[in-house]
């Protein structure tokens, strides 16, 4: 078995919770990242679910994040505990990514590889859709779970791409809600 790929956009960026042989920046495109999906067993509860991101379709926008490339002896193991982890609403997805951060490929293509990343979309039940920004971080700032406050989670983030240099307008957005000041582009 060829050593596999796995693509963090979200939590994965800062706490992967695996082993792996590389880490690097990498960009997903035809993909954003939106803070549409329910969590009702990390950042909420049921009855009162956080938020969290999945990836949604959008032909000319990209979604930049981490690719972790696993141990091939290895790799059955981490993707029995991320099908564990990511149980609430996520299905794996196979995608082609670009390697290489922002400031490495300065908007030229980096290598391209093979990778599994894991999203969610409108048929699982803790799908919550499209809202408002303020409407995204007033949910945000209320809700807390298992793995602790959904601000957190959205600031973590947040803190991740903005040291990976990589700009994603929707999450600065609700970042700047949560720190108390509206800033940037309404996403």
């Amino acid at each position: 078995m060829r050593a596999p790929w796995i693509f963090g956009y979200g939590s994965l960026i800062w706490r992967p919770a695996f082993q792996f042989q590389e880490r690097r920046p990498a960009r997903l495109r035809g993909y954003a990242r939106r803070f549409w999906q329910g969590s009702t067993d990390h950042r909420g509860r049921p009855g009162a679910p956080g938020r969290v991101v999945t990836l949604v379709a959008a032909p000319d926008q990209h979604c930049w994040g981490i690719a972790y490339r696993l141990d091939a002896g290895t790799a059955a193991e981490v993707f029995a505990a991320l099908d564990h982890r990511e149980r609430g609403g996520y299905e794996r997805l196979e995608v082609r990514l670009q390697l290489g951060g922002p400031a490495e490929t300065q908007g030229g293509e980096g290598e391209p590889i093979e990778a599994i990343c894991y999203a969610a979309g409108p048929s699982n039940e803790d799908y919550l859709g499209e809202a408002s920004c303020e409407a995204i971080a007033a949910q945000v700032r209320r809700s807390v779970g298992p793995s602790g406050r959904n601000d957190e989670y959205v600031l973590r983030l947040a803190e991740a791409l903005e040291q990976m240099q990589a700009e994603d307008a929707h999450v600065q957005e609700i970042a700047s809600r949560l720190r108390g000041r509206r800033g940037g582009p309404p996403a």
